[in-house]
């Protein structure tokens, strides 16, 4: 990556913030911000995705702190749902490399309009009951669709875990959020290991815009509990019908790109 590219990242420091606010009060690591300013600063999907996976770590780490302050996480849970996303996320993390861009941006399209249709309240019964409890066993699965996400498309993976648990474990949004912030930081960890380890991520930039939105994470995950959960729902909604538009347009762009190549090789040899 050129030099000049590090002071053109000051300017979309703010965009940091946005992304720090959204991973506190959403339990998500920042990617969705994070993945399409590298983007458009010119790095290719793979080096953007790994770049964004390597921000999420202080972006989350911020987060968690806020949480666990909060006394609002129950370890066991926490632990399993942590582990499942890091053990996943070390095992996914070199398969990336086998895709190429315009598959990664596809998937992660596929994957947004999915979540767009499974993110729904729970009941006003189910919210009344207030049980956040769920089996190690099952966090554990949770955080290890978690891991996929972050391993195979540089996502933090939790606009997949909030939805699932919401939905299919019955959790309240809010316990939902805490558990996914955390799940995505140990995600994100193993991933960016490996990350770093191949030179997919830039590890100056990723700390430069991670390290902003920490500390917008921080103070939102402190005030989570005074949003109501139907605009949280609204929230992640919107989020994914926008990312599931936004990385279908690139994944189009780059498919069509390519396809333009091959067709001048024939022309050329001629």
């Amino acid at each position: 990556m050129p030099a000049t590219l590090i002071p053109s990242l000051l300017p979309l420091l703010p965009l940091g913030l946005l992304a720090g606010l959204l991973s506190g009060l959403l339990g998500i690591g920042g990617g969705l911000i994070f993945s399409p300013v590298l983007l458009l600063l010119g790095l290719t999907p793979h080096q953007a995705l790994a770049t964004s996976t390597l921000a999420i770590v202080p972006t989350t780490l911020g987060g968690t702190l806020a949480h666990v302050r909060s006394g609002r996480l129950s370890w066991p849970g926490g632990m399993a749902i942590a582990a499942g996303a890091a053990l996943s996320a070390a095992l996914f993390s070199h398969m990336g490399q086998a895709l190429a861009g315009w598959h990664l941006l596809s998937l992660q399209a596929l994957l947004y309009a999915l979540l767009t249709g499974l993110i729904t309240p729970r009941s006003q019964l189910d919210r009344e009951s207030g049980a956040d409890a769920v089996s190690p066993p099952a966090m554990a699965l949770v955080g290890a669709l978690a891991g996929v996400a972050a391993g195979l498309l540089g996502v933090g993976g939790g606009l997949v875990m909030v939805p699932v648990m919401v939905r299919m474990l019955g959790m309240p949004v809010h316990g939902a959020v805490r558990y996914s912030t955390l799940a995505v930081l140990a995600s994100s960890c193993s991933a960016s290991a490996a990350f770093l380890v191949d030179g997919r991520a830039n590890a100056l930039v990723g700390l430069v815009l991670g390290g902003t939105a920490a500390l917008a994470a921080q103070w939102s995950a402190a005030r989570l509990e005074r949003v109501k959960e139907e605009r949280l729902v609204w929230m992640l909604r919107a989020i994914t019908l926008v990312l599931a538009a936004d990385s279908g347009r690139r994944a189009v762009g780059l498919w069509l790109d390519g396809q333009g190549i091959a067709l001048q090789k024939p022309g050329s040899s001629s």
